[in-house]
């Protein structure tokens, strides 16, 4: 039997990297700023009046002006942040003042499904003042 290695074993030159080396980076550069929770009012314009609040078990994301008192909910998931909340409210303001400049010019109320306000009522299917009869309909009611 012959005698046990020593663990320290003697060491050698360092080798040479031939990449350059990045500077170090700081702790708090890897880390992102939060994202806000207010922001700033659609309605009355004031910045840092609309808060929102979330609750995830439910589903349900709450805005609130503290100054002009507009209110807006949407549903949310798990994923969604405070901004989604807000980017909605936006979207579902611009598509709302669109819709008001669409339907300025009608003269009336426009219904969601496309149809006035008499139509689906069960009226008689016969009338034809509120059929249209473009070019290239064909009735299907006519024989061929």
């Amino acid at each position: 039997m012959g005698k046990r290695k020593s663990s320290s074993k003697p060491q050698g030159p360092k080798k040479v990297h031939l990449q350059p080396q990045h500077p170090p980076r700081s702790p708090r550069s890897d880390i992102s700023d939060p994202l806000p929770t207010t922001f700033t009012c659609l309605f009355c314009n004031h910045e840092k009046a609309v808060a929102v609040k979330m609750d995830k078990k439910a589903g349900v994301g709450q805005l609130d002006c503290k100054v002009c008192g507009q209110k807006f909910q949407c549903g949310i998931n798990y994923l969604s942040a405070p901004v989604d909340v807000y980017s909605e409210w936006v979207d579902a303001a611009d598509a709302v003042a669109k819709d008001d400049a669409g339907g300025a010019g009608r003269g009336g109320l426009s219904r969601p499904g496309g149809r006035s306000s008499g139509a689906g009522r069960g009226g008689d299917d016969e009338d034809d003042d509120r059929r249209y009869t473009g070019d290239g309909i064909v009735d299907d009611e006519d024989d061929y």
